[in-house]
Protein backbone atom coordinates (compact mmCIF):
# COMPACT_ATOMS: atom_id res chain seq x y z
CA UNK A 1 0.00 0.00 0.00
CA UNK A 2 1.18 3.13 -0.75
CA UNK A 3 0.79 6.17 1.55
CA UNK A 4 0.10 9.69 1.93
CA UNK A 5 2.01 11.79 3.83
CA UNK A 6 4.85 14.18 4.57
CA UNK A 7 3.90 17.49 5.65
CA UNK A 8 4.86 20.28 3.49
CA UNK A 9 4.35 24.67 4.11
CA UNK A 10 2.12 26.53 2.06
CA UNK A 11 -1.28 25.37 2.21
CA UNK A 12 -3.61 27.56 3.75
CA UNK A 13 -4.76 25.11 6.06
CA UNK A 14 -1.50 25.49 7.79
CA UNK A 15 -0.69 28.91 6.92
CA UNK A 16 -3.41 31.03 7.86
CA UNK A 17 -5.10 31.82 11.15
CA UNK A 18 -7.95 30.24 12.46
CA UNK A 19 -10.28 33.04 12.05
CA UNK A 20 -9.42 33.35 8.37
CA UNK A 21 -9.87 28.94 8.32
CA UNK A 22 -13.23 29.92 10.21
CA UNK A 23 -14.52 32.33 7.81
CA UNK A 24 -13.26 30.62 4.82
CA UNK A 25 -15.21 27.36 5.24
CA UNK A 26 -18.28 29.11 6.53
CA UNK A 27 -18.34 31.13 2.85
CA UNK A 28 -21.10 33.47 1.69
CA UNK A 29 -24.92 33.78 3.34
CA UNK A 30 -25.73 32.05 0.27
CA UNK A 31 -23.04 29.33 0.74
CA UNK A 32 -24.89 28.85 4.60
CA UNK A 33 -28.40 28.72 2.87
CA UNK A 34 -27.03 25.57 0.61
CA UNK A 35 -25.19 23.53 3.28
CA UNK A 36 -28.27 23.80 5.62
CA UNK A 37 -30.77 22.76 2.87
CA UNK A 38 -28.57 19.69 1.82
CA UNK A 39 -28.28 19.17 5.69
CA UNK A 40 -32.17 19.30 5.90
CA UNK A 41 -32.42 16.34 2.57
CA UNK A 42 -29.68 14.30 4.94
CA UNK A 43 -31.75 14.25 7.85
CA UNK A 44 -34.71 13.37 6.20
CA UNK A 45 -32.97 10.62 4.24
CA UNK A 46 -32.70 8.62 7.54
CA UNK A 47 -35.73 7.84 7.51
CA UNK A 48 -36.02 6.70 3.34
CA UNK A 49 -35.64 2.65 3.84
CA UNK A 50 -36.34 2.34 0.32
CA UNK A 51 -33.31 3.82 -0.65
CA UNK A 52 -31.32 2.48 1.98
CA UNK A 53 -32.56 -1.04 0.73
CA UNK A 54 -31.93 -0.33 -3.09
CA UNK A 55 -28.16 0.90 -1.69
CA UNK A 56 -27.39 -1.92 0.23
CA UNK A 57 -28.71 -3.90 -2.82
CA UNK A 58 -26.48 -2.68 -5.43
CA UNK A 59 -23.65 -3.37 -3.10
CA UNK A 60 -24.11 -6.64 -2.31
CA UNK A 61 -24.37 -7.12 -6.82
CA UNK A 62 -20.91 -5.83 -6.91
CA UNK A 63 -19.48 -7.99 -4.59
CA UNK A 64 -18.89 -5.32 -1.84
CA UNK A 65 -21.39 -6.77 0.53
CA UNK A 66 -21.46 -10.54 1.46
CA UNK A 67 -24.48 -9.98 3.51
CA UNK A 68 -26.66 -6.70 4.06
CA UNK A 69 -26.64 -6.07 7.75
CA UNK A 70 -29.99 -5.33 9.87
CA UNK A 71 -30.59 -1.55 10.18
CA UNK A 72 -29.66 -1.71 13.80
CA UNK A 73 -26.43 -3.56 12.90
CA UNK A 74 -25.87 -0.39 10.72
CA UNK A 75 -26.36 1.92 13.84
CA UNK A 76 -24.05 -0.23 16.36
CA UNK A 77 -21.70 -0.76 13.65
CA UNK A 78 -21.31 2.99 12.64
CA UNK A 79 -21.07 3.94 16.52
CA UNK A 80 -18.12 1.40 16.78
CA UNK A 81 -16.63 2.14 13.07
CA UNK A 82 -16.65 6.57 14.68
CA UNK A 83 -15.33 5.06 17.92
CA UNK A 84 -12.15 2.77 17.02
CA UNK A 85 -11.49 3.93 14.03
CA UNK A 86 -12.38 7.33 12.83
CA UNK A 87 -12.10 9.23 16.09
CA UNK A 88 -8.97 7.63 17.52
CA UNK A 89 -7.19 7.45 14.02
CA UNK A 90 -7.49 10.76 13.09
CA UNK A 91 -6.78 12.31 16.68
CA UNK A 92 -3.72 10.56 16.31
CA UNK A 93 -3.05 11.95 12.98
CA UNK A 94 -3.56 15.58 14.01
CA UNK A 95 -1.74 15.52 17.47
CA UNK A 96 1.60 14.26 15.26
CA UNK A 97 1.14 16.97 12.81
CA UNK A 98 0.56 19.51 16.04
CA UNK A 99 -2.52 20.74 14.75
CA UNK A 100 -5.59 21.34 16.84
CA UNK A 101 -8.48 18.51 16.36
CA UNK A 102 -11.37 20.75 17.76
CA UNK A 103 -10.64 23.19 15.20
CA UNK A 104 -10.90 20.67 12.40
CA UNK A 105 -14.21 19.48 13.20
CA UNK A 106 -15.26 22.50 13.69
CA UNK A 107 -13.83 23.49 9.97
CA UNK A 108 -15.59 20.53 8.82
CA UNK A 109 -18.81 21.14 10.16
CA UNK A 110 -18.79 24.72 8.74
CA UNK A 111 -17.79 23.63 5.25
CA UNK A 112 -20.20 20.65 4.89
CA UNK A 113 -22.64 19.82 8.08
CA UNK A 114 -24.77 17.16 6.15
CA UNK A 115 -20.98 15.04 5.89
CA UNK A 116 -21.21 14.51 9.68
CA UNK A 117 -24.38 13.28 9.78
CA UNK A 118 -23.87 9.09 8.70
CA UNK A 119 -20.07 7.84 9.35
CA UNK A 120 -21.01 4.83 6.60
CA UNK A 121 -22.02 7.20 4.29
CA UNK A 122 -25.22 5.11 3.73
CA UNK A 123 -28.08 7.80 4.10
CA UNK A 124 -26.02 10.39 2.01
CA UNK A 125 -25.83 11.74 -1.43
CA UNK A 126 -23.39 11.29 -3.77
CA UNK A 127 -21.91 14.63 -3.60
CA UNK A 128 -21.58 14.91 0.24
CA UNK A 129 -19.45 11.79 -0.13
CA UNK A 130 -17.29 13.45 -2.40
CA UNK A 131 -16.97 16.55 -0.59
CA UNK A 132 -16.40 14.40 2.37
CA UNK A 133 -13.41 12.85 0.93
CA UNK A 134 -11.76 16.28 -0.50
CA UNK A 135 -12.12 17.53 2.84
CA UNK A 136 -10.24 15.25 5.04
CA UNK A 137 -6.73 13.20 4.31
CA UNK A 138 -8.49 10.09 4.61
CA UNK A 139 -6.82 7.45 6.64
CA UNK A 140 -8.12 4.95 3.60
CA UNK A 141 -10.31 5.92 0.85
CA UNK A 142 -11.02 2.68 -0.35
CA UNK A 143 -14.22 2.50 1.64
CA UNK A 144 -15.30 5.63 0.04
CA UNK A 145 -14.91 4.85 -3.47
CA UNK A 146 -16.54 1.19 -2.62
CA UNK A 147 -19.21 3.15 -1.61
CA UNK A 148 -19.57 5.33 -4.53
CA UNK A 149 -20.16 2.67 -6.60
CA UNK A 150 -23.42 2.17 -5.09
CA UNK A 151 -24.34 5.53 -7.19
CA UNK A 152 -24.60 5.04 -10.70
CA UNK A 153 -22.03 7.58 -11.72
CA UNK A 154 -20.28 8.12 -8.54
CA UNK A 155 -16.33 7.50 -9.68
CA UNK A 156 -16.89 9.47 -12.72
CA UNK A 157 -18.48 12.58 -10.88
CA UNK A 158 -15.64 11.91 -8.29
CA UNK A 159 -12.79 12.08 -11.00
CA UNK A 160 -14.45 15.17 -12.03
CA UNK A 161 -14.63 17.25 -8.97
CA UNK A 162 -11.41 15.87 -8.05
CA UNK A 163 -9.83 17.70 -11.30
CA UNK A 164 -11.92 20.74 -10.58
CA UNK A 165 -10.36 21.11 -7.23
CA UNK A 166 -6.91 20.35 -8.24
CA UNK A 167 -7.35 23.50 -11.11
CA UNK A 168 -8.87 25.72 -8.54
CA UNK A 169 -12.39 25.36 -10.80
CA UNK A 170 -14.64 23.59 -7.85
CA UNK A 171 -17.32 25.73 -6.38
CA UNK A 172 -15.97 24.26 -2.69
CA UNK A 173 -12.07 24.67 -3.45
CA UNK A 174 -11.29 27.64 -0.96
CA UNK A 175 -13.33 26.35 1.36
CA UNK A 176 -11.82 22.51 1.36
CA UNK A 177 -8.88 24.56 0.58
CA UNK A 178 -8.46 25.99 4.41
CA UNK A 179 -9.31 22.25 5.97
CA UNK A 180 -6.90 20.29 4.14
CA UNK A 181 -3.34 20.12 5.23
CA UNK A 182 -1.65 18.21 2.78
CA UNK A 183 -0.95 19.69 -0.69
CA UNK A 184 -0.31 17.05 -2.63
CA UNK A 185 -3.68 15.23 -0.98
CA UNK A 186 -6.21 15.87 -4.10
CA UNK A 187 -3.43 14.78 -6.58
CA UNK A 188 -2.67 11.54 -4.93
CA UNK A 189 -6.40 11.09 -4.54
CA UNK A 190 -7.15 12.04 -8.35
CA UNK A 191 -4.35 9.14 -8.73
CA UNK A 192 -6.26 6.64 -6.77
CA UNK A 193 -9.22 7.12 -8.24
CA UNK A 194 -8.36 6.78 -11.93
CA UNK A 195 -6.35 3.50 -11.00
CA UNK A 196 -9.24 2.60 -9.20
CA UNK A 197 -11.97 3.27 -11.76
CA UNK A 198 -9.12 1.02 -13.96
CA UNK A 199 -8.83 -1.50 -11.91
CA UNK A 200 -10.57 -1.92 -8.30
CA UNK A 201 -8.66 -5.43 -7.48
CA UNK A 202 -4.89 -3.50 -8.28
CA UNK A 203 -5.37 -0.46 -7.63
CA UNK A 204 -3.40 0.23 -4.29
CA UNK A 205 -5.04 2.81 -1.64
CA UNK A 206 -3.00 5.58 -0.25
CA UNK A 207 -3.28 4.63 3.53
CA UNK A 208 -2.39 7.55 5.78
CA UNK A 209 0.66 7.98 7.59
CA UNK A 210 0.32 7.84 11.24
CA UNK A 211 -1.69 4.43 10.21
CA UNK A 212 1.20 3.10 8.43
CA UNK A 213 3.19 3.67 11.30
CA UNK A 214 0.90 2.64 14.12
CA UNK A 215 0.42 -1.54 14.45
CA UNK A 216 -2.65 -0.82 16.40
CA UNK A 217 -4.41 1.52 13.69
CA UNK A 218 -2.81 -1.13 10.94
CA UNK A 219 -5.07 -3.88 12.17
CA UNK A 220 -8.24 -1.99 12.90
CA UNK A 221 -7.53 -0.70 9.25
CA UNK A 222 -7.97 -3.95 8.00
CA UNK A 223 -11.67 -4.52 8.92
CA UNK A 224 -12.77 -0.51 8.23
CA UNK A 225 -10.76 0.52 5.70
CA UNK A 226 -12.93 -1.30 3.16
CA UNK A 227 -16.41 -1.69 3.01
CA UNK A 228 -16.43 -5.10 2.32
CA UNK A 229 -14.13 -5.78 5.63
CA UNK A 230 -16.83 -2.92 7.54
CA UNK A 231 -20.01 -5.00 6.09
CA UNK A 232 -18.79 -8.18 7.65
CA UNK A 233 -17.95 -6.52 10.93
CA UNK A 234 -21.66 -4.89 11.17
CA UNK A 235 -23.32 -8.51 9.66
CA UNK A 236 -21.67 -9.86 13.16
CA UNK A 237 -22.74 -7.33 15.55
CA UNK A 238 -26.33 -8.36 17.69
CA UNK A 239 -29.82 -8.16 15.76
CA UNK A 240 -31.70 -7.27 19.09
CA UNK A 241 -32.24 -4.02 21.03
CA UNK A 242 -30.99 -5.79 24.02
CA UNK A 243 -27.68 -7.40 22.43
CA UNK A 244 -26.68 -3.87 20.87
CA UNK A 245 -26.85 -2.38 24.39
CA UNK A 246 -25.34 -4.70 25.94
CA UNK A 247 -22.77 -4.83 23.13
CA UNK A 248 -22.01 -0.95 23.52
CA UNK A 249 -22.25 -0.65 26.92
CA UNK A 250 -19.37 -3.63 27.68
CA UNK A 251 -16.95 -4.02 24.14
CA UNK A 252 -14.96 -0.91 25.10
CA UNK A 253 -12.39 -1.59 22.93
CA UNK A 254 -11.84 -2.69 19.13
CA UNK A 255 -11.92 -6.72 19.58
CA UNK A 256 -9.21 -8.82 18.82
CA UNK A 257 -10.99 -11.63 17.05
CA UNK A 258 -13.54 -9.58 15.29
CA UNK A 259 -15.92 -11.77 16.89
Amino acid sequence: MSRIGGTQPGTPRLALPALELLRRTAGSPRDLATKIARLARTLRALADHDALDARLSRLVALGHVERAPTRLQLVVGSIDMLRFWIEPAARDYYARRGIGFGLHQVLRVLDDPASMVDPTGFLVDRDVIIGHLMQVVHANPAYDLQLLESHEDGLEALERQVRAMLDGTHPRARSIGAIVEEPDYHARLLEYVRAFRDDPRAAHAPVRENVVASDHFRRIEQTFGTLPGAMRYFARLPTTALGAARHLLTVREFPKENF
